[in-house]
């Protein structure tokens, strides 16, 4: 009986808050109280596929809807966001009948790293892929370190991981794992990776297992690369599913030296998306045939990069995690590859959309020297830390002449619109993207 009524109170909250444009987590909250252990009584699909990681959860799952849904799956997925246990609950207890059958064929969860072992706690998936860990959210995670201790809290040995080759931490999740319930995924050599470490610091110098000095053969970025430890030997795996050529200018990936995939948006980030994306597919029966046909040229709805018009401008705002040096690093390094001449926006007018902090010292880990080329004449920095921004771009090689100083953003946009007709690239966070967004035409 408490199932049932945990399902309807979730159900008919849920359509409330949709009536008000909220209610992802709440139904669920209030379900859990109602009803403890409700995960455990519903009834999954046979194939239940979680994504976490530090930076591509949110892109990776939608990828992975896009593909399941093309090959006819009805896919079950928290496309509003909520990856913490709420809202996983409201997501179950929505979909599935009053005999608690969630209805769909696949259940497709992003997870909050942090959380993870919270949710899986009442039942576990038949795959988990794991992203990559990087420094992130030092007010909440702290260190990539103990993101991986929470995860390794939800790593169960029915499931089968799907870990990116190329990134030693994440490696380490398959380590006392059976082997035939591991699957990895990885970039071979490409025409941008680079034998030298590429950033303001590089957490690939040690080990993870043993913390001996680590060698990598390339970087792709940050500490993603192929690497092998000196002292006791631990290294890169060969992928299952490998991005086998890549050529960023151009746009186009291949896949296990076969298939090529048409790259709507050319960047690093992306590539790993798509190959995160295409293990979990491909391991539950997908053919090849239709996860290319779905992944070809295939454009984000999360608004991680979105198109406008600014006056006579064209923009494009590429949004990055603030407090995660990686996000942002990958996003000014595509700018920086842009041919043209173009100008910069960089926005930090709030933090966390979670806690109350001023803390900035993670814009020191970000390489806003990429921003040192001819074609990027202005810099506009922009937000309530407009002066944290411009103490650390005194740190760079960018020109002082080269920088605008704009607290507001309204006035910014407006001197933009008024001025100038250079393409506009715009780098900030979820947070502070629709202050922006509010002063342009978007495409």
């Amino acid at each position: 009986m408490r199932l049932i009524l945990a399902i309807l109170l979730c159900k008919v909250l849920h359509w409330v808050g949709g009536l008000i444009g909220k209610g992802s987590s709440l139904p669920g909250q209030l379900a859990l109280k109602l009803c403890p252990d409700v995960l455990s009584r519903v009834k999954l699909p046979a194939a239940v596929i979680a994504v976490t990681g530090s930076n591509g959860k949110t892109s990776t799952t939608e990828m992975i809807a896009s593909i399941l849904e093309a090959g006819g799956k009805k896919v079950v997925w928290n496309k509003e966001g909520s990856n913490q246990i709420e809202g996983i609950a409201t997501l179950l207890l929505t979909n599935c009948n009053l005999s608690g059958v969630v209805q769909g064929d696949v259940l497709l969860l992003e997870s909050d790293e942090r959380y993870a072992r919270h949710t899986f706690k009442w039942f576990h998936p038949t795959h988990f892929v794991i992203t990559n860990l990087y420094r992130d959210q030092l007010t909440r995670n702290g260190h990539q370190e103990w993101v991986y201790q929470a995860i390794q809290q939800a790593v169960f040995p029915e499931t089968t991981l799907l870990l990116n080759a190329d990134d030693p931490l994440v490696s380490r999740f398959a380590q006392g794992h059976s082997k035939d319930k591991v699957r990895w995924f990885g970039l071979e050599k490409s025409t941008t990776s680079t034998t030298e470490h590429h950033g303001v610091y590089n957490d690939g110098l040690r080990c993870p297992v043993c913390f001996g000095p680590m060698a990598y053969s390339l970087y792709h970025y940050a500490h993603i690369g192929h690497y092998q430890c000196t002292a006791c030997g631990y290294h890169r795996m060969r992928p299952n599913y490998a991005g086998t050529e890549l050529d960023l200018d151009k746009g186009v990936l291949t896949v296990n030296g076969k298939t090529s995939i048409q790259l709507a948006f050319k960047s690093i980030y992306n590539v790993y998306n798509i190959l995160a994306a295409w293990s979990a597919c491909a391991e539950i029966g997908v053919p090849e045939s239709t996860i290319a046909q779905a992944l070809n040229s295939y454009i984000l709805k999360n608004g991680r990069m979105v198109s406008f018009t600014l006056g006579s401008r064209k923009g494009v705002l590429l949004t990055s995690k603030h407090e995660n040096s990686v996000a942002y690093d990958t996003n000014l390094g595509y700018i920086a590859a842009q041919k043209a001449p173009c100008e910069v926006m960089l926005i930090v007018d709030a933090i966390s959309r979670k806690y109350f902090t001023g803390e900035t010292s993670w814009l020191w880990d970000i390489d806003f020297n990429q921003l040192a080329v001819p074609q990027v004449k202005k810099v506009w920095l922009c937000g309530k830390y407009v002066n944290d921004l411009a103490m650390r771009m005194d740190y760079t090689d960018v020109p002082e002449d080269r920088l605008v100083l704009r607290e507001n953003i309204a006035q910014a946009a407006e001197e933009l619109r008024r001025e100038g007709n250079l393409p506009l690239y715009v780098a900030t966070c979820f947070s502070d993207r629709d202050k922006l967004l509010a002063h342009v035409v978007r495409d």
